[in-house]
């Protein structure tokens, strides 16, 4: 991995990794330890990577796009619906049959959610942004995430001083309890 890849190249790279979980939950038996186990790690990555994507490539879209502002407010309303499905996913646990129906959600929100960006976000920020300013972008995003939040909750903020903010006090905390609890690991 480049050190300098811009936030376009970190956030496809969390893209892959959230879609190779969802392709290893989707190959396991329901109702297994190591489905489980897979469910928590992606809700973790799908926090983590939303706490990014507020804290840094938001304030960018809004700052170098035209209409960025539209294309902010929308994602955004798209990441509350997620994690809300998220919070209820982990409410749920793994033994409810609702629990089923609320992954089919969080996979097909967040599958729709990555294409959106990927196909055409993605491209419009690669061609209005600075490449030094994303690639600024790519280490502060870098260092977000290494501290980021695993655990969703209801009620996360959207903007990016008051992400970075929850995130410096959330962030270990949730890395604790997953270390405690073996979260993810099971």
């Amino acid at each position: 991995m480049d050190s300098r890849s811009g936030i376009v190249d970190e956030l496809t790279r969390d893209h892959q990794r959230i879609q190779d979980l969802f392709d290893r939950i989707r190959s396991v038996r329901p109702g297994t330890g190591e489905r489980s186990a897979l469910v928590e790690q992606v809700c973790a990555e799908l926090v983590r990577h939303s706490v990014v994507e507020k804290a840094h490539l938001y304030p960018a879209v809004r700052r170098y796009l035209p209409d960025g502002d539209r294309w902010a407010e929308r994602e955004l309303a798209a990441h509350q619906e997620l994690e809300e499905l998220l919070v209820s996913l982990e409410a749920a646990g793994p033994a409810r049959e609702e629990s089923g129906r609320l992954l089919l959600a969080v996979v097909t929100r967040a599958t729709e959610h990555i294409v959106g960006q990927e196909q055409r976000l993605f491209p419009r920020l690669q061609a209005l942004c600075p490449a030094e300013a994303l690639r600024d972008l790519g280490d502060r995003a870098r260092a977000t995430a290494a501290s980021a939040p695993t655990r969703p909750r209801s009620t996360t903020p959207d903007s990016a001083p008051l992400v970075k903010l929850t995130a410096q006090v959330w962030g270990p905390w949730d890395r604790l309890r997953d270390l405690t609890t073996r979260r993810g690991r099971r």
